[in-house]
């Protein structure tokens, strides 16, 4: 999702005008905004479920190719990160095509990306199918899941975004089972080829999210003057009239005659107009498109790269380097752990309850627990954001040291629980960069989140390769994520060094 990646979206609007009359529109906060919830929730559980799950087809895919663990992992990193990576990118079709046609182009080339890899004929050709394919896919149907759901909501939007995204948990529980059982039934292929079947409901969800603005008029004020309907022509009926009057009945033939070649001449006129009206229609339209692709492009470019200034602000980039340590220790033990189960000859435990499915399932409580505590107001923030992730490192370091099913379930435990505080990054970056620079900000951490994704799990797979051993690896990583950590401290110690320096000039003053 992956983490829940609130409040993203809601600044992409087709024209910023237009976010006054959103407010009074009946489906604000209620009506069709609860079918965006549901939406967004399958979206969640079909994409980030299947990808937190991908951890089952990567001990396949070792058995099946004897490529190194480092070179496998690619395959599953490469998905996730390229999720994350186009997340800002997408806002171009957002913007151009709208939320509901991107989703479901996006459905369509997830699903394709799943079906190609069941031909796959080494992990290379995975990288292209799976991680490229289904990777871009699965980012073109999420980002407007998000979106939408930031649109449809004003006053409840926290509440929204957090009950779609629990579908993160819930999908991870739910498609690791299903990719277990697919996967030993009818073969790692055939596995792949029902799930691609399985991700064409993304086209359905994609269809749900009807746009705000579908009942207001954006029909030219021109288009009914547009359609012209031809009619006699002055010079016909005049000459008509003339027949009528000057032959008489003596010339009954000639009349007919030209009357018919009159007829002739106007069936000519008419013919031209309705080729005339074709081409002026597709000129129409093509100028219509160019201009509407223009203002997609001119909105995505000044939405993010207009967003220089925020680099400006030394606590969001603080924020960035966290957010490219911090994501890998996250994705690491979804993509590791099914093989650390079968090195540790636990996989009989294992298969029972997976240690992923107790991450899924205790990662919905800990966004719902800890975004509570986030809203007391005699609490801080950024506290119970630091605080979640020293747990979560402290976790990533504990875990090598447990070869027991109970104490790795334990360790997975703390570390879903920990990991929800992704539930408060949108309101940390909102009080680092402000409500107007959110969407902005959001889209750079979603890329530094993707860059983490993409090189965390490969990382591991190498280090393993190196010591035979995957306790390395989450030691590294823990270290790569104290060092995050150690970023975001800068905040804190900027505040008290501008306290003290505040209270010395008073006393200066003094």
């Amino acid at each position: 999702m992956y983490t829940s990646h609130e409040d993203i979206g809601y600044d992409f609007e087709d024209d910023p005008k237009d976010k006054k009359t959103l407010k009074p529109h009946p489906d604000i906060d209620g009506g069709w905004a609860w079918m965006m919830v549901l939406s967004s929730f399958f979206v969640h559980i079909l994409i980030m479920g299947s990808q937190m799950a991908l951890g089952v087809l990567n001990v396949e895919w070792l058995e099946e190719f004897h490529q190194s663990r480092g070179l496998t992992a690619w395959v599953s990193s490469l998905s996730m990160g390229i999720t994350l990576i186009v997340g800002p990118f997408i806002g171009f079709f957002i913007n151009t095509c709208g939320c509901r046609w991107t989703a479901i182009a996006g459905g369509v080339v997830h699903s394709l990306g799943w079906v190609l890899s069941a031909y796959a004929a080494s992990v290379r050709s995975l990288f292209i199918t799976f991680g490229v394919t289904a990777g871009f896919g699965s980012g073109m149907a999420y980002l407007p899941a998000v979106v939408m759901v930031g649109r449809y909501f004003q006053k409840r939007r926290a509440l929204a975004q957090g009950l779609s995204t629990t579908g993160t948990g819930f999908g991870t529980f739910l498609m690791t089972m299903l990719l277990k059982y697919l996967c030993t039934e009818y073969g790692w292929r055939n596995a792949m080829f029902i799930q691609g079947a399985v991700s064409l409901n993304l086209c359905v969800c994609g269809a749900l999210m009807r746009p705000l603005s579908s009942g207001k008029d954006r029909n030219d004020p021109g288009g009914k003057a547009s359609r012209v309907h031809p009619t006699p022509s002055t010079e016909s009926v005049k000459s008509k009239g003339h027949v009528g009057s000057v032959d008489g009945q003596d010339g009954g033939l000639a009349h007919e005659e030209t009357l018919a070649d009159l007829q002739a001449q106007e069936c000519k006129e008419q013919s031209g107009h309705r080729e005339n009206l074709c081409a002026f229609r597709v000129l129409k339209m093509v100028s219509q498109l160019t201009v509407r692709v223009k203002k997609g492009f001119r909105d995505w470019y000044s939405g993010y790269f207009g967003a220089a200034s925020l680099f400006t602000n030394r606590m969001f980039v603080a924020f960035v380097f966290w957010a490219l340590f911090a994501y890998s220790s996250f994705v690491i033990p979804f993509i590791h752990l099914p093989e650390i189960v079968h090195l540790y000859n636990l996989s009989e435990q294992n298969d029972v309850f997976s240690l992923t499915s107790i991450i899924a399932i205790v990662h919905i409580f800990g966004k719902v627990v800890l975004g509570i505590v986030a809203d007391l107001p005699c609490i801080s923030v950024w506290n119970v954001f630091l605080m979640a992730n020293f747990t979560l490192v402290v976790s990533i370091f504990i875990l090598p040291l447990m070869h027991t099913y109970a104490g790795l379930a334990v360790i997975c435990a703390l570390i879903g629980f920990s990991s929800g505080y992704f539930s408060l990054m949108p309101v940390v970056t909102e009080d680092l960069v402000g409500i107007e620079h959110l969407a902005n900000a959001y889209g750079i951490i979603i890329c530094a989140n993707g860059i983490s994704a993409l090189l965390g799990p490969p990382f591991a797979g190498w280090i393993y390769d190196i010591t035979q051993k995957y306790d390395f690896s989450f030691y590294i990583c823990g270290l790569l994520y104290m060092v995050g950590i150690l970023f975001l401290l800068i905040q804190p110690c900027f505040r008290i060094i501008e306290q003290s320096r505040k209270k010395y000039m008073d006393g200066a003053h003094v």
